[in-house]
């Protein structure tokens, strides 16, 4: 039985934060790290703990990872499960835990899963590489929420001590 990482990331950084908790986890050899697109081809009965990592867009996680959760929502109850959500809210204090963060908090109320751990991560944001229509939508959201709104500069807020000492917790489960 192997270990699985799933993830739903929309500009990388979700997919950037599996590996370096994989990286961080012992046996990582046996850890299996796929995307969300690839899991429906994934028996979950094999794997022993499962971890799900989603990205927010527009303020909520991809239908997509909702729909999945739901799907397999007896199959996580039976194993071990991690659920993080990748944000840019979390980037000030007050939105930065799962009890505090209002997109884990609707997720799991939507889902109705119960994960043995959840984490929120800030996420990045990547302005050079944006469309012209996700730059300015993004600077517009910056801009209310009083984060960097200069569109020639990338900004990454993920506290990558934070998500070492998650892959730590990872191991006790």
């Amino acid at each position: 039985m192997n270990d699985l990482i799933i993830y739903s990331s929309t500009d990388g950084q979700t997919k950037k934060i599996c590996e370096t908790i994989k990286n961080n986890l012992p046996l990582n050899d046996k850890i299996k790290i796929i995307s969300l697109n690839e899991a429906s081809d994934i028996n979950l009965e094999n794997s022993k703990k499962i971890i799900i990592g989603a990205s927010i867009r527009y303020g909520r996680h991809s239908r997509k990872v909702e729909n999945f959760v739901i799907k397999n929502k007896k199959i996580l109850q039976e194993k071990k499960t991690a659920f993080f959500s990748v944000n840019v809210v979390a980037r000030k204090n007050e939105k930065s835990t799962p009890e505090t963060n209002p997109y884990v908090i609707n997720f799991l109320a939507k889902t109705k899963w119960n994960p043995n751990k959840v984490a929120v991560f800030a996420g990045k944001v990547d302005y050079p590489n944006y469309n012209f229509i996700n730059k300015n939508v993004i600077r517009f959201i910056m801009l209310i929420t009083k984060g960097p709104t200069n569109t020639k500069n990338s900004y990454e807020f993920t506290n990558w001590d934070m998500v070492k000492k998650f892959a730590l917790e990872l191991k006790l489960l």
